[in-house]
């Protein structure tokens, strides 16, 4: 006999009351300094493929260099990758976001777009980086689908799906609006914390009783 569908209100209740003694995602704590939707974007980008206390970093001192998609429009190729330097593929990100940066200038008149359909029309910028920019930046209900959030709620028996844009859409269907925000910060931080991808720390988890355990094959 198959268990039903575990109480997702009852495990983002108990997430919400010890999350915060985890680390929270680099780019919601940029967030909490400054809802501006053009340093979330940016910093999104950055954190991509890297840890979070070197995009910190990184953020910092290329927003020190330039706060604004005009000024950052106008930095050069090589210097932006200097400042970036060590995040994960440099080279690469430094290109995009000086193209981005340009992007907002012309096409949308130094305002960073607020639909995801928009969003997802800048180089480099995924469906997962737009749901962050409208959620984060600008404080809309969106679900941003990252391989934490798509493997736990997968591992939670709430969704079956095989890709993060599958599990959006379910989300989507099933998951209650007050909680799009919040979902994605939850689940990063238990899944960097305990819900590892391989062995995950079951002993510990707040939420162990309700989740299915789907795909685990050994934890802790």
């Amino acid at each position: 006999m198959s268990r039903a569908r575990p109480d997702i209100v009852e495990i983002i209740r108990r997430l919400k009351s010890v999350y915060t003694q985890w680390d929270v995602p680099i780019v919601t704590r940029i967030s909490n300094r400054s809802h501006d939707p053009f340093r979330i974007l940016i910093a999104t980008m950055l954190s991509q493929r890297t840890k979070d206390a070197v995009t910190g970093q990184a953020s910092e001192r290329l927003f020190r260099a330039a706060a604004t998609p005009g000024k950052m429009a106008e930095m050069s190729i090589e210097r932006i990758q200097r400042v970036i330097y060590p995040v994960g593929f440099y080279r690469v990100k430094a290109g995009r976001i000086r193209v981005v940066a340009r992007t907002i200038v012309e096409r949308y008149h130094g305002t960073v777009p607020d639909t995801i359909e928009e969003l997802v029309k800048l180089p480099g910028v995924g469906r997962k980086t737009a749901n962050l920019v409208v959620a984060l930046g600008y404080r809309r209900p969106a679900i941003c689908v990252d391989t934490h959030v798509h493997r736990i709620t997968n591992r939670f028996g709430y969704v079956k799906t095989k890709t993060p844009f599958e599990t959006e859409m379910a989300l989507r269907k099933s998951l209650p609006r007050r909680y799009w925000i919040i979902y994605n910060d939850l689940l990063v931080a238990l899944g960097q914390a305990i819900c590892h991808p391989v062995s995950p720390r079951c002993s510990v988890c707040p939420v162990e009783i309700y989740c299915l355990k789907v795909g685990v094959e050994r934890s802790r």
